[in-house]
């Protein structure tokens, strides 16, 4: 099938690049600034454009990857006059009935995964949750996902609004932890790759150990002598010290729970 990529961001070029590796047809890139459309569509042999009521009808699928609130303003457009075409976005937390009234055959391809244009990951192996609007757009989504991961899930809208608020406390939260702690490193002349061992450990446990019980440190026995000196160390950064204190005590309460249910 022919297929249009919506947007050039991190996302569209990740999955841009791994539908192109596959064997699918990508015949045009839609962004609103053509050099970023046009980047990526050097990569994967499409034409790029950076206009919406320039998108081609030639495409059978369109996949819809923009920030949530440019999604909600392009679709009107995007889908007139396509009735018989097939559209799908990728937002974690954005309804699949976002495109009902303009679309027939609609759904979701949720690829739950970090992304950046700088590091093209391998897309086989990333987990892709799917919703659809009928059994033939449900049979043209899986298709497609088929081509570019070995682990598809069918999830409701409902559902994946609680797997993608997971995703923000086990991703983007996490990562900021780390450049908080990059912040400290960088202050005091420690090189944050110093870290990296620690961070590599601390995600490969959790494949086989529970989160909780992989939990460690003083917050979990709540050193109070600790905790204490810690947080003077951070008197300079308010929200970081608010940050450490409520980790710290959301940790131990886990952790008294946890003895609890013993």
């Amino acid at each position: 099938m022919k297929i249009s990529l919506i947007g050039s961001g991190n996302l569209a070029t990740n999955i841009g690049v791994a539908l192109f590796n596959s064997g699918n047809k990508v015949v045009q890139i839609y962004s609103h600034t053509l050099s970023h459309a046009t980047s990526l569509a050097d990569k994967i042999g499409a034409n790029a454009v950076d206009d919406i009521h320039s998108v081609s009808d030639e495409a059978d699928l369109y996949i819809v990857a923009l920030k949530d609130d440019a999604l909600e303003k392009i679709i009107p457009s995007l889908c007139k006059n396509k009735s018989d075409k097939f559209f799908f976005h990728t937002a974690g937390s954005m309804p699949m009935d976002i495109f009902k009234g303009y679309a027939e055959h609609y759904g979701v391809l949720y690829p739950m995964q970090t992304f950046s244009k700088q590091r093209i990951v391998d897309f086989k192996v990333i987990p892709c949750f799917i919703e659809a609007s009928d059994e033939l757009a449900k049979s043209v989504l899986e298709n497609i996902c088929s081509d570019i991961s070995d682990r598809i899930y069918e999830l409701s809208t409902e559902r994946r609004k609680y797997l993608h608020l997971a995703a923000v406390f086990a991703c983007n939260f996490a990562n900021h932890c780390y450049e908080i702690s990059s912040e400290i490193l960088n202050d005091n002349g420690i090189p944050f790759d110093v870290m990296l061992p620690l961070i590599d450990e601390t995600a490969k446990k959790v494949h086989d150990v529970k989160p909780k019980d992989a939990q460690t440190g003083p917050a979990v026995r709540y050193d109070e002598n600790v905790i204490s000196r810690q947080m003077q160390l951070l008197d300079g950064a308010p929200f970081n010290q608010k940050i450490y204190e409520l980790m710290s005590k959301a940790i131990h309460s886990t952790a008294i729970n946890k003895i609890s249910d013993l």
